[in-house]
């Protein structure tokens, strides 16, 4: 590539004649570079160091001035930014300084950036935007209804659901009105941190004093500015100063616990140009926003409409929407001018006092004037609960539709619409005030660089005819997948809330919100498929001749990955989970367990609900039909819908455990969309036990005493050890071996073992090959989970791990023998799969003890652990893997609790080691604290952000070791023997 070698050359250090016009210097200072556009150019330097962008800058003056640029230098200090943000006056010299580096060198050493024979359009437009004011931006005129003394009755009638208002009076009596101005809150919290809004990959947090003192001397084209959700946590005193207007008090999501809910107050700090672009708020709920200082310009657009400028991009892996927008100024600046009126959105300017209703779905862009601070809260009520349903329903169609409106459909999904579009009007009611939108042209500047984003449209993929779109939620929801099934498909990152704490939160509803049923079910229709699971149900009732279940149990209950029903005095599984080949081999290990509890006697089978039935439920010809099944057999419907299933038996179970195992092999290392299953079959396994009388533990942690929660540990102590001493059925090996499916073992790697070694047990082979399987995609699969993660530790993780995992239980050719035995592991004991009944104890004082006269006795309640539930995910290998959901989940990472359950377990979880084996008594692999730190980071599940949420403190962790030794370094000490 040929550059220009100095920015000094002899001919640029002579000045230019005044009659001459400079020479272009783009094809000397930039080379080959220069026919990369300056955008493309500037965003490749934002993946450099700041070092490397030191060094590129000294290559040649063009680079210089692009290596100088303030965006720039505010993408390198934020990408690298380590703790709370300081703003130094310039990016650079505030990524210098987190640095530790000199700023005053180099200011002696900085050249000014000459322009002579360079220009961009690109940079320029990028400066102007830094410096221009906003003076001029105000619309007092704005199309927004403007209201006062609003009624609750008017606001429902009008507004709510429909279209946006602006409200005045509603913050008047609120302290905030006169309190919340940047001199008052610094005084009171400046030392305070919050949260700052920025794309960017890392959080930024700066205490308030810094920001405000950032605020008076930036000069930025997009302004940071706190966006903080947790101001209520950090700051409770600013809570008080407020209250929700009696508008907006109805919202669903009230019925969560604060640590289960999604987001949903922040308080919003931020000067002249900074702003939210275009976006639809999360999940399609609707939202208030008050403004407490300075002025706002807002725009907004109906649902379906997208604003010019914006792309909505849809992924049809997941499900996710991600938009891409220019920033609120550029937008105003770049994109507005060019509307034409009809194309123009509805708008306002908001001052002091006032606020603002969003409805659900609406675009909306928001431009701060000067300095603001507001705050804001997003909600779900009566009308806009569908819409939150439908957001949270699986696949993908629906969600860009919502967005985008016909825009996020190809021609052969409008065709089918087209066709089907009069029966399904007919069962429309739109209101009077729904809008529809006929699908419009994106308005696209073409000579405007800057508009790179604005979406190009075929102008035949236009013409819809008479097809329209309308924010209706029969109309909407006509774009659902109906073949994919909430419980199997993946979860949405866009999402406010989790896949399980969606459900709790419906039947939460359904319980506290009885009147509101008719409601709740129709959501629940939309986000679980509960029609139809419900119509299993009674289906597995009528057959097993159980009663049928009551208004009360029509939503399933619990958190977990099943539909699970509880009825009258049983409980009503139905396997869906990882599509039908994993939940057969989750029902066949599971009745194969039990079998085998009442071969041995195992006291273990006093602790878990009685089976009453099982079987397999299908739908034929729109019917549901049943057979039963004990798991010893392949029925029919199982041999055609999985025939490779039903050619071998590895033992009397033919989905029992070992087959599992091979199950289970083939499964690791996938992804999360490869593991993505629909069961289009409409096949499902179910299981009826008996119900326990009392409450699961999940309900009742907050409310156990310390004596109660010691009984615990104890009881799981004692039954974990049961567990881990029931013999676990015999491999038929001759069996594998003629199977025609993928056979594991003779895949043995030769540090494991070589099949008919008798060194090694074909059992361990088995699992030691899984977990290898496992390791060979570890570093992309913690990446992909991310936050809390720390990326620095994710980076090193290949090196923390051993090469083989063999090595975690001493074996590898040379060993003679091995020590450390596989047993049953439960793999989910967690708080809601531990269930706990209330009991009565008399207690007599001493001094009354002899007493005849009356009964002086007193009565205690106490509650004590019965049951362990839900034994569908078993397995077979390290007895460790079992204090993983227990430590982490049960006791939430309490030392105590976890040596009181040692104390009652008493079971070796290290194996004796060998003279010939590969570890020494230093080895690492020697410590159970790396044996179970290794398995945490191997887990199927996120252990790893539950490890860091409960240790925070580890987020700044060095190593894995430190992690380690934080967590499990306690287990070191455990002496269980043989």
């Amino acid at each position: 590539m040929e550059v220009e070698e100095s920015s000094q050359s002899p001919k640029q250090s002579q000045p230019w004649p005044i009659e001459a016009t400079p020479l272009d210097r783009r094809f000397s200072a930039l080379g080959d570079l220069r026919i990369i556009p300056d955008e493309i150019l500037c965003a490749i330097l934002t993946y450099l160091s700041p070092r490397d962008v030191a060094r590129v800058a000294c290559v040649s003056s063009v680079l210089y001035i692009f290596c100088n640029e303030e965006p720039l230098w505010l993408s390198l200090c934020l990408n690298n930014l380590q703790h709370p943000l300081q703003y130094k006056g310039s990016w650079k010299k505030t990524t210098m300084h987190q640095m530790d580096l000199p700023i005053e060198s180099d200011i002696l050493c900085q050249k000014p950036l000459r322009f002579d024979g360079f220009n961009s359009l690109f940079l320029y437009r990028r400066l102007y935007r830094c410096y221009t004011t906003l003076n001029g931006f105000a619309f007092d005129n704005g199309n927004v209804e403007r209201s006062k003394n609003l009624s609750l009755e008017e606001f429902h009638d009008k507004y709510d659901g429909q279209k946006p208002v602006l409200i005045a009076g509603l913050a008047d009596s609120w302290p905030a009105s006169n309190t919340w101005t940047t001199e008052q809150l610094v005084l009171k919290y400046g030392d305070t941190t919050f949260k700052i809004s920025q794309r960017s990959p890392r959080k930024i947090t700066m205490k308030l004093k810094d920001y405000v003192s950032y605020t008076q001397l930036q000069r930025d084209e997009d302004p940071l500015y706190i966006f903080d959700e947790k101001f209520g946590e950090v700051a409770p005193g600013l809570l008080e100063d407020y209250s929700v207007p009696h508008l907006f008090q109805e919202d669903f999501f009230d019925v969560l616990d604060r640590e289960q809910r999604p987001p949903y107050r922040w308080l919003i700090i931020g000067p002249e140009r900074s702003g939210a672009s275009w976006h639809v708020d999360p999940a399609l709920t609707s939202a208030w926003n008050t403004l407490l200082c300075g002025r706002k310009r807002w725009a907004l657009y109906p649902p379906g409409r997208v604003p010019a400028g914006v792309t909505v991009h849809v992924n049809e892996e997941d499900g996710d929407v991600n938009i891409d927008t220019p920033s609120s100024l550029q937008w105003w600046l770049d994109f507005y001018p060019l509307l034409a009126d009809e194309d123009k959105p509805i708008e306002c300017t908001q001052h002091p006092g006032e606020t603002i209703f969003v409805p659900s779905g609406w675009w909306h862009c928001v431009l701060n004037l000067e300095t603001t601070i507001a705050v804001t809260q997003n909600f779900v009520n009566s009308k806009n609960f569908e819409f939150v349903c439908l957001d949270m329903a699986p696949g993908y169609r629906h969600k860009g539709v919502c967005r985008a409106g016909l825009l996020a459909l190809d021609e052969d999904v409008i065709e089918d619409v087209r066709m089907n579009i009069q029966s399904v009007e007919n069962d429309f009611s739109y209101s009077d005030l729904s809008r529809k939108e006929k699908r419009t042209k994106v308005p696209q500047h073409i000579e405007d660089s800057d508009c790179e984003t604005a979406r190009n449209v075929d102008p035949e993929f236009n013409d819809t005819s008479n097809l329209e779109f309308s924010y209706d939620i029969n109309f909407l929801a006509m774009f659902l997948d109906k073949e994919r099934d909430h419980y199997n498909s993946l979860w949405s990152l866009s999402n406010c809330i989790g896949q399980r704490e969606m459900r709790e939160w419906l039947s939460r509803l359904w319980h506290r919100r009885p009147v509101l049923r008719d409601l709740i079910w129709k959501g629940a229709c939309i986000a679980l498929n509960s029609s139809i699971w419900f119509e299993c149900m009674e289906e597995i009732c009528a057959y097993h001749e159980l009663p049928l279940p009551t208004e009360d149990e029509r939503l399933p209950v619990g958190t977990g990955s099943n539909p699970v029903y509880l009825v009258s005095n049983n409980v009503i599984k139905i396997l869906v989970e990882g599509g039908l080949e994993a939940s057969l081999h989750s029902l066949g290990t599971e009745l194969e367990f039990y079998s085998t509890l009442q071969k041995v006697d195992s006291p273990l089978k006093e602790h878990i609900p009685d089976v009453l039935a099982s079987g397999i439920l299908y739908i034929e010809n729109g019917l549901c039909r049943i057979v039963p099944w004990d798991g010893k057999d392949v029925p029919e419907v199982i041999s055609n819908s999985v025939p490779l299933l039903g050619k071998h038996q590895l033992g009397d179970y033919p989905y029992g455990i070992w087959s599992k195992g091979q199950f289970e092999y083939k499964k690791a290392g996938m992804s999360a969309h490869e593991l993505e299953t629909s069961n289009n079959l409409k096949v499902w396994p179910y299981v009826v036990t008996r119900r326990c009388r009392g409450k699961i533990f999940a309900d009742l942690r907050e409310t156990l005493s310390w004596e109660e929660t010691l009984s615990l540990a104890s009881f799981l102590g004692e039954q974990l050890r049961n567990l881990h001493l029931v013999p676990y059925p015999s491999l038929n090996f001759s069996a594998l071996l003629g199977s025609d499916e993928e056979t594991v073992l003779p895949q043995s790697n030769g540090c494991v073992g070589l099949l008919g070694n008798d060194s090694i047990p074909v059992e361990w082979d088995l699992f030691i090959q899984t977990l290898n399987k496992k390791k060979e995609d570890v570093s992309n699969r913690l990446m992909k989970w991310g936050d809390p993660i720390p990326v620095a530790l994710i980076e090193k993780v290949s090196e923390y791990l051993p090469d083989n995992l063999a090595k975690l239980l001493f074996v590898s050719e040379d060993t003679v023998g091995v020590d450390k035995s596989c047993t049953w592991i439960h793999s989910d004991i967690m708080d809601d799969n531990i269930h706990m009944e209330l009991s009565c104890l008399t207690s007599c004082s001493a001094e009354n003890s002899n007493s005849t006269n009356g009964d002086h006795s007193e009565q205690k309640s106490s509650w004590f652990a019965t049951h362990i539930l839900d034994f569908s995910n078993l397995s077979i290998g390290d007895p460790l893997l079992d204090l993983i959901p227990i430590y982490l989940d049960m006791f939430r990472g309490d030392s105590r609790l976890l040596k009181h359950f040692l104390e009652s377990y008493k079971l070796p979880l290290l194996g004796r080691q060998n003279l010939n084996g590969v570890a020494s008594d230093n080895s690492k692999c020697a410590r159970l604290s790396y044996q179970a730190m290794c398995y945490c980071i191997l887990h199927d599940d996120n252990v790893l952000g539950a490890i860091f949420s409960i240790w925070k403190e580890l987020k700044k962790a060095k190593s894995w070791e430190e992690v380690e030794e934080t967590v499990w370094g306690d287990l070191n000490s455990y002496k269980g023997s043989y």
